[in-house]
């Protein structure tokens, strides 16, 4: 059995109204003492209800991005600190859409992380290549600059979590082989193993992100280096994203 705690973490992007917080109720009804930590970042204009939902539940709750500065004049943006304060333990930071839609660098990321880390969240950092740059077998190369560009010094095995997600495979209905995925976490294994020593980089958690489902969670959880997934349509219902959380809970 690994030491990581196992992590089930939903994205709920841009979805999600007061009413829809039911299914977070449901969630918990099914998994009072679940054998992994729940995760879920719903928009921010839920975050704090949602928090105060799960204060006593098996549930956290995490922003879906931050801004680098703690504040300032920045129409539209959130602050770590504000996250905080309405109840999220976490933030995402880099996710692809971030990266595609907003431009957002490496370094961008980098930045916004370290904001986070000092408002006292987790972040979850995400990586991952195109299919263009699958097909041109650049694949491990783009993560190893991602990681190396996007991670502060400063993180700790506590603190970070990776989320590998081909950007080719989200929400599209398309994974990696299990091959693939085993050889992408096994890398951002070795590479967090070199950079902060055997301490950090074995105790932090690499999800996988890419169109996980009920169907396919067992098979995908049993890959060696995968502590859990990232989970975007799927962690809207909880009648969707329960059978996954079971699936992650009887993993080795």
């Amino acid at each position: 059995m690994s030491h990581r705690r196992k992590l089930a973490a939903g994205n709920w992007k841009m979805n999600g109204l007061w009413a829809d917080l039911a299914e977070v109720t449901k969630l918990m009804e099914r998994h009072p003492d679940p054998g992994c930590e729940i995760l879920i970042c719903p928009p921010a204009t839920l975050l704090s209800r949602m928090s105060d939902l799960t204060v006593d539940g098996a549930v956290v709750t995490g922003g879906q991005d931050c801004h680098a500065k703690l504040s300032g004049a920045h129409t539209g943006d959130i602050s770590a600190p504000m996250l905080a304060d309405a109840g999220a333990e976490h933030v995402i930071l880099g996710h692809s859409e971030r990266r595609a839609d907003h431009g957002e660098t490496d370094e961008d990321v980098r930045a916004k992380a370290l904001t986070a880390l000092d408002a006292g969240l987790k972040v979850v950092i995400c990586v991952g290549e195109t299919l263009v740059e699958r097909e041109a077998q650049n694949t491990l190369e783009i993560i190893g600059g991602q990681l190396a560009g996007s991670i502060p010094d400063s993180v700790t095995g506590e603190n970070m979590v990776v989320a590998y997600e081909p950007v080719w495979a989200i929400g599209t209905g398309k994974i990696p082989t299990l091959g693939q995925i085993g050889e992408v976490h096994d890398f951002i294994r070795a590479r967090l193993e070199k950079r902060f020593g055997a301490g950090v980089g074995r105790s932090a958690r690499i999800l996988y992100g890419g169109s996980v489902k009920p169907g396919n969670a067992a098979e995908i959880f049993a890959v060696p280096n995968v502590d859990g997934a990232l989970v975007g349509g799927a962690s809207l219902k909880a009648d969707d994203f329960s059978p996954i959380i079971t699936a992650l809970e009887n993993s080795r």
